[in-house]
């Protein structure tokens, strides 16, 4: 069965300022911009999502939530999972393969370097580093997504050059 993950950094944030924990970073006027612009590419592209992962920091809620309003998803069904914030790619892969077989399409939105990282691992391909609100389209032809660390996926689309 094809699936499609999308693979989305967090948008452009503040830089943190002293005794600011990185968590609590917000997202910058510009970024606003950035998430509008990357959820009206994903609407062109890829018209619906079945299910959207967040990290929990608030750069990465935002950037989630005005995706979802461009996608026309409600935002009471994204899922916040505190796992995804900075994780690595194994913590990655691990979230991804709970996800019900029901689903189709998923965006992840999280944090470099462990989603440039997963985006490599699943094509095969060097992939630049992600820069904030870009987005890696991936083809995968998995059963079941608990298998997604057996399979390698096929790279479908990307919209690094459209959001900077």
């Amino acid at each position: 069965m094809q699936r499609t993950l999308l693979i989305c950094r967090h948008a452009e944030a503040y830089d943190s300022y002293p005794l600011q924990p990185d968590f609590e970073r917000e997202l910058t006027q510009q970024g606003l911009h950035q998430a509008n612009q990357t959820g009206r590419w994903l609407r062109e592209n890829f018209l619906k999502i079945d299910s959207l992962l967040s990290s929990p920091a608030p750069r990465a809620g935002l950037t989630a939530r005005t995706i979802a309003g461009r996608l026309y998803f409600d935002e009471e069904d994204i899922t916040y999972n505190p796992d995804l914030y900075n994780a690595r790619e194994p913590q990655l892969l691990q979230v991804l393969g709970q996800l019900p077989d029901k689903v189709k399409q998923v965006l992840l939105v999280g944090h470099n370097p462990g989603i440039t990282k997963l985006a490599r691992d699943l094509t095969g391909q060097q992939i630049a580093y992600l820069e904030p609100a870009n987005v890696v389209a991936v083809k995968l032809s998995l059963e079941k997504w608990e298998d997604i660390h057996l399979h390698m996926g096929v790279l479908l689309n990307h919209n690094m050059a459209q959001v900077l």
